[in-house]
């Protein structure tokens, strides 16, 4: 069982981290060289480094969650290195066996922002802003045989993130679904996004998807 310690604004991590880090844990990838991105409390880093991972690399544009990432390392007796920046531009050069990551995915009419909880969970207009960053990002930090593993919602365009996956030269599978109702952010949002299209008339739920990419 991994420990979790959390600074003050740092995001709690929630059902869809631990799905994921399940799937993380399960990978054979994961005794290579690891990268987590958006790793805010650590919690898939940690995961990863329990499971044997060679390295693991924890990345973050917030200081707070790479302090907070380094210190439940230490509470869970691991060794994760730390890297501050945009996604993958923070380990230029660097080649990974895995690549995982619970990204914002929360679809927001404002722009990213910049600071603030607001950080933790929004997307840009689709929620897939720094999704798909992520997934042209990905093949140039890949090893042979690697695998960019994913989570977010069927909000955000399950059959976007196959089809950009393939376009980038990754072999995408769904790993899991899980029904279930939308969550307190996104019901909150409901009318705006049914308004957008973003889910049919009345939907009140969601598919919360496990998506890998392959090299």
């Amino acid at each position: 069982m991994v420990r979790i310690a959390l600074l003050p604004g740092v995001f709690e991590p929630r059902s869809d981290t631990w799905l994921l880090a399940g799937h993380v844990r399960r990978m054979p990838q994961v005794r290579g060289r690891v990268a987590d991105v958006c790793t805010g409390s650590g919690a898939l880093a940690i995961s990863a480094a329990l499971a044997a991972a060679r390295s693991v690399t924890a990345i973050d544009v917030s200081r707070r969650a790479l302090w907070t990432a380094r210190l439940n390392a230490r509470l869970n007796g691991v060794s994760v290195r730390t890297r501050r920046g945009p996604l993958l531009s923070a380990v230029p050069g660097d080649r990974f066996d895995l690549i995982s990551a619970n990204p914002p995915y929360l679809p927001s009419p404002d722009p990213l922002p910049s600071r603030g909880r607001a950080r933790h969970t929004e997307a840009g207009p689709c929620g897939r802003a720094l999704l798909d960053r992520l997934i042209a990002q990905a093949p140039g930090h890949l090893r042979p045989g690697g695998v960019l593993v994913v989570t977010h919602s069927s909000v955000n365009g399950e059959v976007e993130t196959l089809e950009r996956m393939a376009a980038v030269g990754l072999e995408p599978e769904v790993l899991e679904r899980r029904r279930g109702p939308l969550g307190p952010m996104l019901m909150a949002r409901r009318d705006e996004l049914e308004a957008r299209g973003l889910i049919g008339p009345g939907q009140s739920d969601e598919d919360l998807l496990i998506i890998a990419g392959r090299a």
